[in-house]
């Protein structure tokens, strides 16, 4: 099986910007669902969203003949795609969204040895991109490109390409996240200790290579710290990096000309212990980051050139261990999942009066105990 193997050298104080349906939330809860990847249970639950309420969509959880790693939404909210491996062999399985947000399986992609730690679909809704496991054991950074076939959810591996690292003083490669900037142009790449890595990103292609040669950019001075997760916001002017380790915390990049990254001022911005998601919201007035060692989720206000005009931390009460956060549709709510929480899925408004504040909306358990949620991905 082909696969691009892709390797390389090289608290504020202030206003605290409401970031719900008064700065550009929809404030619709229509078609408006989140989709959870239990590793233990091995099984994708769907929630339909409302106001301040979380409800199982039909049939779910749905059984998977695998343990899941990842799961994304196409943009156009019509597939869920969940991957994840049966030790032996990975899959990739695509789910069409029905009627309540109802999951019908429309294909089990078996993708020979590839084993997705991470993947996101391309704005146009053409490409699937995954962030291989495989990749530490050859000292490389291995992107899986998949075409999709958007009527029957088949995929179709792309022309293998490659980028070659030469050199042993580049911490080791530990695939964390990989992300596509909305626009289209770049798809980023979180290696862990390794730093981050940007591919040129190209939606029209006739030899089915849409990546371009990587942009390798190592943030770290050492194994002690990690890139964990990756965020951009809606405009893909900045990158937003969950960083765990010194000088860990919410790392925030101006996106440049050829995918070039310069830190904004003061990044990166103190967070909780192991920062291990990021959700930026649709007007990029608002991060968060979930920090999985401390029960706690970071909260920072946004200004216009990125920086953060002011920061809170606090602790999520109804989630241990957050794992995976989003903001939802509607951009009133925001969810985590927590891998060993009880309920395992918690959902937070935003307090309009109080800095920093995210007030418990409702939660609700994913599966039967313990399910262990590992990823969740939301409907645009």
């Amino acid at each position: 099986m082909s696969v691009w193997a892709l390797c390389w050298t090289t608290g504020c104080a202030g206003f605290f910007v409401y970031p719900g349906t008064a700065t550009g939330g929809t404030g619709s809860t229509a078609n408006d669902y989140v989709y959870v990847a239990n590793s233990t249970t091995q099984t994708l639950a769907g929630f339909s969203v409302g106001t301040a309420t979380l409800t199982a969509v039909t049939n779910s959880p749905y059984a998977l003949t695998f343990i899941p790693t990842a799961v994304a939404v196409n943009p156009a909210d019509t597939m869920v795609f969940v991957a994840g491996s049966n030790g032996l062999t990975g899959f990739i399985n695509a789910y069409s969204i029905g009627t309540g947000g109802a999951l019908t399986l429309l294909m089990s992609n078996n993708v020979a040895a590839a084993g997705e730690v991470s993947i996101d679909v391309s704005p146009d809704g053409n490409w699937l991109l995954g962030l291989d496991s495989n990749g530490p054991s050859l000292n490389e950074a291995i992107v899986d490109v998949y075409e999709i076939n958007t009527g029957t959810g088949q995929l179709s591996l792309g022309t293998a390409g490659g980028y070659t690292y030469t050199g042993s003083s580049i911490p080791v490669i530990v695939p964390k996240a990989i992300k596509f900037a909305p626009n289209g142009d770049y798809v980023f790449a979180a290696v862990g200790t390794a730093g981050d890595l940007v591919f040129p990103f190209t939606t029209t292609v006739s030899n089915g290579a849409p990546l371009g040669t990587a942009l390798a950019l190592n943030f770290g001075t050492s194994s002690s710290v990690s890139d964990n997760a990756l965020a951009v916001n809606s405009n893909s002017s900045y990158l937003y990096i969950a960083r765990s380790g010194t000088s860990g915390g919410l790392a925030v990049y101006a996106i440049g000309s050829g995918g070039s990254l310069t830190p904004v001022t003061g990044s990166p911005f103190a967070a909780g212990t192991n920062p291990i998601s990021v959700a930026v919201n649709t007007t990029a007035t608002l991060a968060y980051v979930a920090n999985q060692s401390d029960n706690t989720i970071s909260a920072y206000s946004l200004g216009s050139s990125g920086t953060v005009t002011s920061a809170a931390i606090f602790t999520a009460t109804t989630t241990a261990a957050a794992r995976a956060i989003a903001v939802d549709k509607s951009g009133d709510y925001l969810l985590a999942a927590a891998n060993g929480g009880y309920p395992d899925l918690a959902m937070y408004s935003y307090d309009s009066t109080t800095s920093g504040k995210l007030d418990f909306s409702t939660s609700i358990p994913t599966g039967t105990d313990p399910t262990n949620p590992v990823a969740l991905a939301v409907t645009h």
